[in-house]
């Protein structure tokens, strides 16, 4: 008789966290992860049992999450509310479980994602800010905001994003599609937000579009030089890679059922 446990709860989470004491969602063998921390507050949720938690998408050391949707299936009855309150109370105090709900069997937020907004939260001002340590990216002097709208509309639409994928990508193409590209400077006098939708992202692709427009915002390119180096397919003509504490993935649409695959996959 197999001693595997029969899985017959299917479950759907909303997390948030910050990403500062982070090495990334993905358990690894060195440093903290959010994917252990869940993983172990679910096992004393569950009286032990251990479960595997799925994430719609990884993200790196340092980056934060609004919203990301995870799955896990489980053995153990509980009901919504005794899942959600017992894991925000087993949970540290840098991640909490938004929403805990009954998922479809076989739900899987990788397959079901139809679509993620990531911001870019860059401070602007001349003296840094001891509140907002690690949570944006800062930088001296104003940055000309109009001549990076115009330049982030050549990201726009379904591209060959090579110039802009850091090595180590394990992506089986470049081929991205952006659907939206916003630079907001009306949340916070001090701070600039670069705000992208997509289905799908290549590794480190939002912090080097960031640092090509900021590049533009310095005036020490053109605007249409982005779509130069989107066009070139080559890292080396993009701008640097933002660090990481600037970024922030602010929601995840992922509905119950799988979607159809695009034709970035």
């Amino acid at each position: 008789m197999s001693g595997a446990v029969a899985r017959t709860h299917s479950w759907r989470l909303e997390l948030c966290w910050d990403g500062r004491a982070f090495v990334g969602w993905q358990r690894q063998p060195e440093g903290r992860t959010v994917q252990a921390e869940v993983e172990d507050a679910l096992a004393r949720v569950l009286g032990g049992e251990r479960v595997v938690a799925r994430a719609s998408g990884r993200t790196d050391a340092g980056v934060h999450a609004l919203q990301q949707v995870v799955a896990f299936e489980c053995a153990t009855a509980r009901d919504a509310t005794a899942l959600e309150r017992g894991l925000n109370h087993h949970l540290p105090v840098d991640v909490a479980c938004l929403v805990a709900r009954p998922a479809p069997p076989g739900f899987e937020p990788r397959r079901c994602t139809v679509g993620k907004t990531y911001r870019y939260r860059v401070f602007q001002r001349r003296a840094r800010c001891p509140f907002r340590r690690g949570l944006v990216w800062h930088r001296h002097g104003p940055l000309d905001v109009a001549a990076m709208r115009t330049a982030a509309q050549a990201l726009v639409g379904r591209h060959d994003f090579s110039s802009f994928q850091a090595q180590g990508c394990a992506a089986a193409h470049p081929v991205r599609r952006i659907a939206a590209v916003r630079i907001r400077d009306e949340a916070d006098p001090d701070e600039l937000w670069l705000e992208f939708d997509g289905h799908g992202f290549l590794r480190h692709q939002v912090r080097i579009m960031v640092g090509t427009l900021v590049e533009v915002g310095r005036g020490r390119q053109a605007p249409e030089w982005v779509a130069e180096v989107r066009d070139a397919r080559d890292r080396d003509r993009a701008g640097p890679t933002v660090p990481a504490e600037g970024l922030w993935l602010v929601s995840v649409d992922c509905p119950d059922h799988p979607r159809a695959p695009t034709a970035e996959e």
